[in-house]
């Protein structure tokens, strides 16, 4: 299921070829340095070059001897590069290979999630384009409040998207540090000159300072990132899940020729995908967690966080991936039902009013006390009594000393509760000529 609405370029990140590539990649930088520098002959790096190759299969079966990963590719590489090999990882530890290319993996895999959620952003502005006057009932608590719009629901998970986005790209910078520093971080056998000049090829920044390791704060912040994202996902999901039930039937999602709903009954039109939304989220906010118990290393490091970052790193990029990216095909063909959406705007008989009375009342002298009563009782009163609250408030003689007929009709009125829908647009979204969705 998940890996098809999973873009295979993700996945490809975080394959044994792709790391070894990194991990061959960073070597011969390294080489070119300690060449110009004269540490080595000129000719070391090209020939490298030409024959350098990582078979992930040979290096898994060294590593089954070796029980070191580093070990079984530098293994492997002298398979290779015969006498040349003496040269590979001069002064390195296995760190600065692994830490270096997972900054290139993380990295890579945060510029497709941001290309999903631009994606999600353009399908959720259109759609708030096209519900932006759809008056429907707001909810708090879960129980009928004031009138807004579908369209104005839909401006506000643009404007959380955005968020999610913006913290991606922050933490993409975050964890884009590179690490050539040796056993203990001090160069103590590699100049500086080697990382600055390795991180640069490979449009990294230098740590400014590490242990053996790059500092761990740096991934909870990028797991933090998606978790929220996913977070994000899973609001916005259990929304439409409210909204798809029987009773509200506001929303549904889109159901395909020949879908099935359920094996035992033929009727069911279940909102599959949000609930398959809402579940993950779990899983990838759990990771984050983990991430967060990944910074406290022994000394100058341990390897706690590494058997972990294997499967939380990977699993999270690629469920985000495919969790905005389902989310916005959901919301691209999401059904909105009007009938539903005018017929439950008036299920309170009018009670969605209740302040445009109670702020009439203040208006006309009333103490606000005595007008918060008079209100609350008429609203019970419309309950209880299962009429319309227009109706029971025309009734009210208290109500009828303090409001005209005119100002009492006004009470009743939609129109301030969309007055200012073009302002939270414009907010959102930019001013009306500039919006192109």
């Amino acid at each position: 299921m998940i890996s098809r609405y999973t873009r295979p370029e993700m996945g490809k990140i975080w394959t044994e070829e792709t790391k070894l590539a990194h991990w061959v990649e960073i070597e011969c930088l390294v080489l070119e340095v300690l060449a110009a520098e004269g540490r080595i002959p000129k000719e070391v790096p090209g020939e490298v070059r030409k024959k350098a190759k990582a078979d992930p299969a040979r290096v898994a079966e060294i590593e089954k001897e070796t029980r070191h990963d580093v070990i079984a590719f530098l293994t492997h590489l002298e398979e290779t590069l015969g006498d040349h090999a003496r040269y590979i990882h001069w002064g390195l530890t296995s760190s600065d290979l692994l830490d270096t290319a997972l900054a290139l993996q993380m990295s890579a895999a945060a510029d497709l999630i941001l290309q999903d959620l631009a994606s999600l952003r353009q399908v959720l502005a259109r759609r708030a384009m096209e519900f932006k006057d759809l008056v429907m009932v707001g909810r708090t608590h879960g129980v009928h409040a004031e009138p807004i719009t579908l369209g104005l629901k839909l401006a506000l998970w643009f404007e959380e998207v955005g968020r999610g986005a913006g913290r991606m790209t922050r933490a993409k910078e975050a964890v884009r540090v590179g690490k050539i520093a040796g056993a203990v971080g001090t160069y103590a056998h590699i100049s500086p000159r080697v990382e600055e000049y390795v991180c640069e090829r490979l449009n990294l920044r230098p740590a400014p300072i590490a242990s053996q390791v790059i500092q761990r704060d740096r991934h909870a912040e990028y797991m933090s990132a998606l978790a929220l994202i996913a977070a994000s996902v899973a609001k916005m999901a259990t929304e439409i899940r409210h909204l798809s039930r029987t009773e509200v039937g506001e929303v549904a999602e889109a159901f395909g020729k020949g879908q099935k709903g359920s094996s035992a009954m033929p009727h069911k039109r279940n909102p599959i995908v949000s609930e398959q939304l809402t579940g993950l989220a779990r899983v990838v906010g759990a990771n984050a967690a983990t991430a967060l118990q990944n910074v406290g290393l022994w000394h100058e490091r341990d390897i706690s966080h590494s058997s972990v970052e294997r499967v939380i790193l990977p699993d999270s990029t690629i469920l985000v991936d495919y969790m905005v990216t389902r989310f916005s095909e959901l919301m691209d063909g999401l059904v909105v039902n009007k009938e539903a959406i005018r017929r439950n705007l008036d299920l309170s008989r009018g009670l969605i009013h209740s302040e445009q009375v109670l702020l009439a009342l203040l208006q006309a002298g009333l103490s606000r006390k005595a007008a918060y009563e008079t209100v609350q009782r008429l609203s019970f009163k419309t309950v209880n009594e299962n009429k319309y609250f227009r109706a029971v408030v025309q009734e009210d003689s208290e109500v009828k000393a303090r409001l005209s007929p005119e100002a009492l009709a006004a009470c009743f009125d939609l129109s301030p509760h969309v007055a200012h829908v073009g302002t939270l647009f414009g907010r959102v979204f930019g001013p009306p000529d500039e919006q192109r969705f």
